[in-house]
Formats: structure tokens, sequence, C-alpha cells
């Protein structure tokens, strides 16, 4: 297993693999991101950084069935791991603590 830092990006595309719960693939990701985020991504970006997360332990794949729509080609579909779920909540947790430790400005 590759090393466990996150990028923004990476955690960007773990959240949309989580949200989408089960239905995860490149192109539901990045339509997952563009729409929760207003933010264009290329969707070889997005396949790398599921990789990447793979091979980090984030994310399993595994292959969907055939579809007509896709030529009878079959999607690569991936589920975040008990260790992708505690990553989150790591970041969560230090992100928030790092919010409450701004001061506030005098006055308000």
């Amino acid at each position: 297993m590759k090393g466990t830092y996150l990028g923004e990006f990476e955690e960007i595309i773990l959240l949309a693999v989580a949200i989408l719960s089960g239905d995860a693939y490149g192109a539901s990701v990045t339509n997952e991101i563009e729409q929760q985020m207003g933010r264009a991504v290329n969707l070889g970006a997005v396949h790398a950084a599921l990789h990447r997360l793979e091979e980090k332990g984030f994310i399993t794949s595994q292959m969907g069935g055939a579809t007509n729509e896709r030529g009878g080609r079959r999607k690569r579909i991936f589920s975040v791991t008990a260790l992708g779920i505690r990553a989150l909540e790591t970041i969560r947790q230090l992100r928030n603590q790092m919010w409450d430790n701004i001061p506030k400005p005098a006055g308000v």
C-alpha cells in the first residue's frame, strides 16, 4: 500500500465515491463533483485519482455488468473501504479543529 497522504483532489474524489454509494464509476464521480462543486474536472484525472486511492487502500473496485449504452462494455464500480471512511473522518475532524481555532475578530 502506498502512502496515505490525501491531496485536495483525492479527498474530493473519495467524498464523491462515498456519496455515490455503490454507483461510483469514472463518469458518475466526474458528474457528482461538477454538480456539488460547480467545478469542471477531467475524466482522465478522475480515473488517475481513483487508481491512486485504490492503491492506497481507501477504495476498492469491481467490474459491473455490461450495458447497451456502453456498447456492451462493463463499468468499474468503486466503493469506499473502512480505511477510506476513517481517513475522511480524520480529515473532517482536523479541518473542524482548525476552523474552531480561528480567532474571532474584535467586536464580533
